[in-house]
């Protein structure tokens, strides 16, 4: 008869919890300061200092970018890493701009622009939602993988803070009711089906004469967001808007090509134009015809 074990004795508890490795934390910890940042942009816009508000949630946009890379780049990833970086991305892409927008002007319009925030945030969150369901969808054609459906929530965050960059480089304030307008538009990109180019499996190799080159670019655009944020921001976020019918076209033409190579691949029979009925060919040969004279 086996002897019951003792779920506390010290074989159970060094079974229960095993040491975790430091490479599979450092993505979470990423993570958790992302999640700083955007709780301290929406303590920044109720204090109305709005362009250290906005520059949270950029600097958690660019937290956001890295966790998942630094996670596939030292094999940190984890099921908890997934779902913490989900919960991140709710708050700081859903929320917090929703929010940020309200306390910078969608409040003159009471309950309307309370709405327009509310619904922000809450496309931001079905968008998380329905990516994660869909992730691991076997029915995705290969060529899906280069594409996210509807605008991802971190770039959606950043759209829709066009108002306010436009309003820091000294353009006129828009009306209330068109901020409303165009945040529930980037709201309907974010739960949409609009395939969106995403790079993901995009491979690119930098030839060795070129590396100093491209540092010395990514230094000279980290400097220009750094000295001109409302600029980049700003043209940043017209181009990506632009590129959007771009997306879809590059997406509806590989569905096209995929169409079109799986027709070719699948075998038709060929019949032949005027079939023979089975019986007819034993009949058609006289010779062949043993029946007595009398039944010919």
């Amino acid at each position: 008869m086996q002897m019951p074990v003792d779920p506390k004795s010290p074989e159970m508890r060094r079974r229960r919890f095993r040491p975790i490795p430091v490479r599979m934390l450092v993505p979470n910890v990423i993570t958790l300061l992302a999640i700083c940042a955007g709780l301290t942009a929406i303590r920044l816009s109720t204090e109305g200092r709005m362009e250290l508000a906005v520059a949270a949630i950029v600097f958690a946009a660019v937290l956001d970018g890295l966790d998942g890379r630094v996670a596939r780049m030292i094999k940190g990833q984890s099921k908890f890493g997934a779902e913490l970086d989900s919960l991140a991305d709710f708050v700081n892409f859903g929320v917090a701009p929703g929010l940020i927008l309200y306390f910078w002007q969608l409040h003159d319009l009471n309950n309307g622009g309370w709405i327009a925030s509310m619904v922000f945030a809450i496309s931001g969150g079905l968008r998380l939602a329905r990516f994660n369901a869909t992730m691991d969808d076997p029915n995705k054609p290969a060529f899906a993988a280069n594409y996210f459906t509807g605008v991802p929530a971190p770039a959606g965050a950043i759209l829709v803070l066009l108002p306010i960059y436009l309003a820091f480089l000294g353009m006129p304030t828009p009306p209330a009711t068109l901020t409303a307008l165009y945040t529930l538009l980037i709201a309907f990109l974010m739960v949409s089906r609009l395939p969106v180019f995403s790079g993901k499996t995009v491979r690119l190799r930098v030839p060795p004469e070129m590396v100093l080159p491209v540092f010395v670019a990514v230094i000279f655009f980290i400097a220009l967001l750094i000295g001109y944020p409302w600029h980049i921001l700003s043209a940043c976020t017209v181009l990506y808007l632009l590129s959007l019918p771009a997306g879809w076209k590059s997406y509806r033409d590989h569905q096209r090509n995929a169409a079109a190579a799986q027709a070719a691949a699948t075998p038709v029979d060929a019949a032949p134009s005027n079939p023979v009925p089975p019986l007819a060919s034993v009949v058609a040969d006289p010779e062949q015809d043993n029946r007595p004279a009398r039944l010919n």
